[in-house]
């Protein structure tokens, strides 16, 4: 009687992924996320009280494994893409997409439909804003637009970066450009 053993795969535990792993988990976890039975088990692990983020890690493991990489290792590797491949800006483009697609994947759950298709909506609004912010500036010197970014960036630091924060309306541009052409404090020189 012969014992027949089936060897155990070896996982990759060390090195570093390469880009093309990565961007294998990206494409495979935006389409695993995109699936409704996924939708179905991030939702449900909300409703029992556990976080979204759990489970978009695990799918996450569960896609390392179907790699051949061992999901500790992944997982550690994911973790210091940003840095490794920080030149390489597709790559950078790809991982802040997977990013993004996690924490929505992770918002539909914890918001559910109705809420996530209506903040979705407010984004996408406050999107085409900014964009015919950013037209409009484009009308105006290098100076006023380091200005206007400037003016910009101090609302937005005071609204702790909420998202109508992030828009100025042509009247607040034309404002910040007067401003800077004629200043209403001109300290006199004697």
């Amino acid at each position: 009687m012969s014992v027949s053993s089936t060897a155990t795969p070896q996982l990759q535990s060390s090195g570093m992924l390469s880009r093309e792993q990565f961007l294998h988990l990206f494409n495979r976890f935006t389409f695993l996320a995109s699936q409704p039975d996924v939708k179905k088990r991030i939702a449900d692990a909300v409703e029992d009280k556990h976080e979204a983020v759990a489970v978009t890690t695990a799918i996450q493991e569960e896609i390392f494994l179907e790699m051949g990489v061992d999901p500790r290792f992944g997982l550690s590797c994911l973790g210091k893409a940003n840095t490794v491949y920080e030149n390489d800006q597709d790559f950078m483009i790809c991982f802040y997409k997977f990013i993004a697609r996690e924490e929505m994947a992770c918002d539909e759950a914890e918001l559910g439909p109705d809420e996530f298709t209506e903040r979705m909506r407010s984004q996408q609004m406050l999107q085409e804003q900014q964009l015919e912010m950013l037209k409009h500036m484009r009308k105006f010197h290098l100076d006023d637009q380091s200005a206007i970014l400037e003016k910009l960036r101090q609302q937005m630091e005071n609204a702790n970066y909420e998202g109508g924060a992030s828009v100025l309306s042509p009247e607040q541009i034309q404002e910040i450009v007067q401003r800077r052409v004629s200043p209403l404090f001109k300290p006199q020189w004697t």
